[in-house]
């Protein structure tokens, strides 16, 4: 596996992880046992059938609660706390062939793309929970898997095209970031507001 390869994995892995972890780990590990992909670096471990069965243990419990409104958000909340360190971990292992300085810059960007990507979803999430009806929620997690399953494959399959997806996709969400915050602190203030006496 050459080094672009090799990076498009290692993004591949860390902004999908963003969305749904253990679907990355599992459908990674599970690819690189049937020998549908050549997993680069140190990622062979994720082969292993402890590694898979843990991964679809929490791919199965993640699918069902990340559908239901409210649940989704306390999932994430706690999920900002794994997503992100095991998003590096990842790129660090897709890049391990690599020199030290390579593998330490793509734990760092790695990490970064998976938090970008993770905050993007659990604050969209929010906003969607704000309406009252339940599809948009079901729809937006739906989508969140084809997504994660679809630019995993592309990132393997075709990376230099998935590099060039990636790179808008951080685009929008450099534009799109700054108004779920907005969003966020508004709808913060106004529940502080109506606790507030009197």
């Amino acid at each position: 596996m050459d080094l672009t390869e090799a990076i498009a994995a290692a993004a591949g892995l860390a902004w999908a992880s963003g969305l749904r972890l253990y679907a990355v780990i599992f459908i990674a590990g599970l690819a690189g046992r049937m020998e549908w992909v050549e997993l680069p670096g140190e990622l062979d471990v994720l082969e292993h059938p402890l590694v898979l069965a843990a991964a679809g243990f929490m791919l199965c419990v993640e699918f069902f609660a990340d559908k239901v409104p409210a649940l989704d958000s306390l999932w994430d909340g706690l999920h900002t706390f794994i997503r992100i360190p095991a998003g590096a971990l990842l790129a660090a292992w897709a890049l391990a062939d690599q020199s030290t300085p390579v593998v330490l810059a793509g734990a760092l960007l790695g990490g970064t793309l998976t938090g970008a990507t993770h905050l993007t979803k659990a604050g969209s999430r929010v906003a969607i929970n704000a309406s009252p009806e339940p599809v948009s929620n079901v729809l937006a997690s739906t989508s969140e898997d084809g997504l994660a399953v679809g630019g995993l494959w592309l990132a393997f399959a075709y990376p230099v095209f998935f590099l060039v997806l990636l790179a808008f996709f951080v685009l929008l969400m450099l534009w799109l970031l700054p108004r779920v915050w907005r969003f966020l602190t508004g709808l913060l203030s106004w529940v502080a507001g109506k606790q507030a006496p009197g």
